[in-house]
Formats: structure tokens, sequence, C-alpha cells
């Protein structure tokens, strides 16, 4: 570790602040708030933290008069190139961005791709204005939307911003609610599924639904659904978040029997495919997230935005309820 250094004494009324025995991290994030929990734990995982000189554990639990020392390196340059790819972008303001991503578009870079990113679209027009926390290859990104998933995503330009922002959505304060086709016949109107998701143990690109959480597999994920149209063999649903676990609308819509129209990976019906997604007119799978909700991380306003349908996804719907 450098010398260059930021040193913090343990005191016991922090300690008892945080319950008399607090984990290493939970002390940081109160002697360090403009980092986030997350940041935290990476910087100890990656060895840029030690107590009383030696290497410290996210876990560890310091005492009154112990000494932390954490070194904050700097931001390595970013390799991704910004590229001049039109953004309908809803909101912006000196802090964040609200962008309505088409389907299709990639988040972030990443297993090879490293072009025609969200990111990449970001940098061109923010420049160097965005938060570092979320990496070099990930700058501003809150949150992220699968690459054949449209709607609403939130940007931030400060790390002030992206603490905030990661931090409501953690706390559940922060709102996503999504439309979705989903093919076949519902059984109820509405409901819950609150079932853990995690990597799938063979296919690992794959998630899956685990139900036996005293194996500790996965991490609990909370969705909540409407049906509020039904066709032939299709249905309309609006879908909120309490959990943001990846791919966790899909992966429980699936379970349900009920997959996204046109996804690719979960839905082993009949629109699961390239030729079924042309064949609807297509060009992702039919979920869009729709609305989006917080507080401004600044001011403390709530903020509320709507993104209509995409086109495809919409006229696939007119064609639906002419049937």
């Amino acid at each position: 570790m450098t010398e260059d250094k930021e040193l913090f004494c343990i005191e016991a009324d922090l300690l008892s602040e945080l319950g008399g025995k607090p984990r290493l991290d939970q002390c940081l994030c109160k002697l360090v708030p403009d980092f986030s929990r997350a940041r935290l734990q990476k910087l100890i995982e990656d060895g840029m933290v030690e107590l009383n000189g030696k290497p410290a554990r996210a876990g560890a639990k310091p005492r009154a008069g112990d000494i932390v020392a954490l070194v904050v390196p700097e931001a390595v340059p970013l390799d991704v190139v910004a590229e001049n790819i039109p953004l309908d972008i809803i909101y912006e303001d000196e802090h964040l961005l609200v962008i309505n991503k088409p389907a299709g578009m990639v988040t972030h870079p990443g297993a090879g791709i490293y072009s025609g990113t969200l990111v990449n679209a970001v940098m061109y027009h923010a420049g160097e204005r965005l938060s570092s926390i979320g990496g070099v290859i990930r700058p501003g990104i809150v949150h992220r939307l699968d690459k054949d998933t449209s709607g609403l995503i939130m940007v931030a330009k400060t790390d002030l911003a992206h603490n905030s922002l990661a931090e409501q959505l953690k706390a559940k304060t922060a709102g996503r609610n999504y439309l979705a086709l989903l093919e076949g016949k519902p059984k109820e109107r509405e409901g819950t599924i609150d079932l853990a998701i995690g990597r799938h143990p063979v296919r690992r690109k794959e998630m899956t639904v685990f139900t036996d959480l005293s194996k500790g597999e996965g991490k609990r994920a909370v969705t909540h659904f409407t049906i509020l149209e039904t066709y032939s063999n299709f249905a309309l649903a609006a879908l909120a978040l309490e959990t943001g676990r990846t791919h966790q609308i899909r992966v429980h819509m699936s379970y349900l029997g009920l997959p996204v129209v046109g996804d690719l990976v979960y839905n082993h019906k009949t629109s699961g495919s390239q030729s079924a997604r042309k064949k609807l007119g297509l060009l992702g799978h039919a979920l869009h997230a729709h609305k989006l909700r917080f507080t401004h991380p600044v001011d403390g306003k709530l903020l509320e935005f709507e993104a209509n349908l995409p086109a495809d996804f919409q006229n696939l719907l007119l064609r639906l309820q002419e049937k």
C-alpha cells in the first residue's frame, strides 16, 4: 500500500451508534460518507484498506482506538471510446440524466462489447461529467437494463448523485415499473413472486430461481405483477420491482410459466426465438421500463418519469387487440 493514505481512528461513540460491534465496512460508510458501501467493500477486497497496519477484511469488527488506513486509487483512464449515438433524454441537470434506452442497446461495455453501448453514447454527450463509482467500464451507471429491454434508466453525473440513487434503490424508496407482454394464460390477475434468484449452476450465463433458502443459494428477489389485459395466448402485465436482481422479471415470470414474449433465453414456448420475434415485429423482447420514480439527490424533490411503449411493442398490442 502506498504512503498516500487517509487515517481514521475508531471512536467508541461510532461503535455505539452502529450497535456496538459493527463490521469494518459499516464503520467506513460513516467515516467516508461520500463512498457507497459497495465501493468501500471493493476497496477492502482490493487491499486498499488496513486495520492496525494489516490488510483488512470487510467483516472485521474494529474496537475503539483501532486505526484504519484507506487508500483511494486514482481513476484509471477509460479505454471505452465516446461515440456520437443519439439518445432519447427524458431529463437532465448537472447531477443526473434519465434516458429512454432502446431495445438492442447494451447498457455498458463488457464481454467483448466495447462499442455502441449506452456508456459510449453518454460519454459523448456528457464528456467527463459522469460519476466514477461504476468504475472505468460503467461510469455513471447506477442500475442497468438488459440489452433487449427498453425503457427508463438513470445515469449519475456526480458521485454524490450516484451514492444517493444507489441507496434509494437499496432502500426501495426509488420505484421502477415495467410493462411486459407474457406468453401464456395467467391463473391469477395479480400477485407477488418472492423467490430467490442466483446464477444457474450449469448454464453460467443464465439466472435461475432457488426455492430452498436454507442452502444459501441465490438472493431474495421480489416482483409484483398485475395482469392488465389478456389475449388469445398472451397477457399484458404491469410489474413493479422491490429488488433488482439480474434478469429478475424474465426469470420470475418464466418460472410462473408466463415467459416474456420474444425472450431468447427464458422463453421456451413459441415466441422465444429470433424467427418468432421477426414474425411478431419485435426488435427485442416485449419488456419495457415505463415508469421511474426517485428523490432528487440534491434538492430532495420527488421526480417521476414515464416513457411510452416503443413502436414495435405498441404495434404488436394493436394487432392482438384486433384479433
